[in-house]
């Protein structure tokens, strides 16, 4: 049966179920991966750490998130896909869970390393699976779900994480979210496979990241989203402590309007899945979308992140803020389309993990430039001056580097 005629069938239950549970995967991900900047402030006075120690345990965070990306890239395949992700889940939410029994810089900085090996499946994993059991004419909005999962969990986290650390202290928090993952991840694992086999992609030999590498298209999906991930990456670290310490806010307070943001960033994830399909089933070719949504969402991105710190009112540096978060989702959902859709079936993976790798090399550098510039200068300015630098510089590579598909031809050569 031909692919397109295969994933044009109505999926199965257990299809359906994995969906939801990638989707409830995604929302306890990003409350992870939000859990430090909720607390940072209360961490720093416990530990005694500074501004750049806590940008250091950002940074550890996603560079050992994007290195484990190097060997997902081969070894993710139909079969073992769902089955990987789970053991992730697993694995970051022991590390989370232990994270809240921490006295020592060193020994939280080794329990980030394991956090951010654990969660380097979610999004290739993630991916494949929506690759393997979608019509090309359905991805967008599917895609937008995967990422709505990040949205709304950077939306929700701030907010009900500051309820909960307030009750029963960050270490509290931190262990109640490893239990919830823990839950989830034994779910997960009992599910039979959905994985589909029919598209070319079955069988198909790991391929050399040197052969990958040597096309123009991964270096541009690497660089361009690495550009996107950074502001992203600036927001989900920051945020919280910026309104804290920049807008003098309360944490009661920060926690709440925090949540507005990554709302807005919802909405431009769902908006970009729907603008894409639609321009899609109009028979439009599927990468040029997904590049043009890219592009303007991240030039859009870059000039609202630039002004942000500049307003006069906390009201209007929120406003901003909504709307950059808004354009990079936006353009974020479409990168992870253009993947689908400029790489053949069977490197889809391949092509995931290394744009994932590539830009969280870059995307590393946010929390731990952003501590070192607070702690010299005492203000985000410069931050956020970087961050729309970072956007444009991310646009550039799309708008530059990612008109041709990655070929089996030049792959296998």
């Amino acid at each position: 049966m031909p692919a397109n005629q295969a994933n044009s069938q109505p999926r199965s239950p257990a299809t359906i179920v994995s969906l939801l549970l990638l989707f409830a995967a995604g929302l306890i991900n990003f409350f992870d991966r939000s859990s430090l900047g909720v607390a940072a402030t209360s961490i720093r006075a416990e530990l005694h750490l500074s501004a750049t120690e806590i940008g250091a345990l950002l940074s550890v965070f996603s560079f050992a998130y994007g290195i484990a990306q190097l060997p997902l890239a081969a070894y993710l395949r139909p079969r073992n896909a769902q089955r990987t992700l789970g053991a992730g889940l697993l694995l970051w939410s022991c590390a989370q869970a232990a994270s809240g029994a921490v006295h020592r810089f060193g020994t939280f900085l080794a329990l980030r390393v394991v956090l951010g090996a654990g969660e380097s499946p979610f999004y290739p994993a993630g991916v494949y699976l929506i690759r393997q059991n979608t019509a090309e004419h359905q991805r967008g909005r599917a895609t937008a779900v995967l990422n709505l999962a990040s949205t709304l969990g950077l939306a929700m986290a701030p907010p009900l994480l500051t309820v909960l650390m307030l009750r029963y202290g960050w270490r509290g928090m931190f262990l109640a979210l490893g239990v919830a993952g823990t839950l989830l991840a034994v779910l997960w694992l009992l599910l039979p496979s959905t994985a589909a086999a029919n598209d070319g992609s079955s069988g198909a030999a790991a391929l050399p990241f040197a052969a990958l590498l040597r096309q123009r298209t991964i270096w541009g999906m690497m660089l361009g989203f690495g550009g996107l991930n950074y502001v992203n990456w600036f927001f989900i670290s920051w945020l919280p402590g910026y309104l804290e310490t920049g807008r003098h806010l309360s944490i009661r307070s920060s926690g709440w309007i925090a949540a507005t943001p990554f709302l807005a960033g919802a909405c431009g994830a769902l908006s970009s899945g729907v603008v894409t399909d639609l321009l899609i089933r109009q028979g439009r070719p599927a990468a040029r979308m997904y590049r043009a949504c890219i592009i303007v969402g991240l030039l859009l991105c870059g000039g609202t992140t630039a002004l942000a710190d500049a307003a006069a009112t906390t009201r209007g540096a929120v406003v901003l803020v909504s709307a950059a978060v808004f354009f990079l989702q936006f353009a974020g959902t479409s990168g992870w389309g253009l993947v689908q859709s400029m790489a053949p079936p069977a490197n889809v993976a391949a092509a995931s993990a290394l744009q994932n790798f590539g830009s969280f090399m870059l995307a590393s550098l946010a929390p731990v430039i952003t501590g070192r510039l607070l702690d010299r200068t005492h203000s985000f300015q410069i931050a956020f001056w970087v961050c729309g630098g970072m956007a444009v510089f991310g646009a550039a590579c799309y708008a530059t580097l990612t008109h041709r598909p990655i070929a089996l031809a030049e792959v296998a050569a």
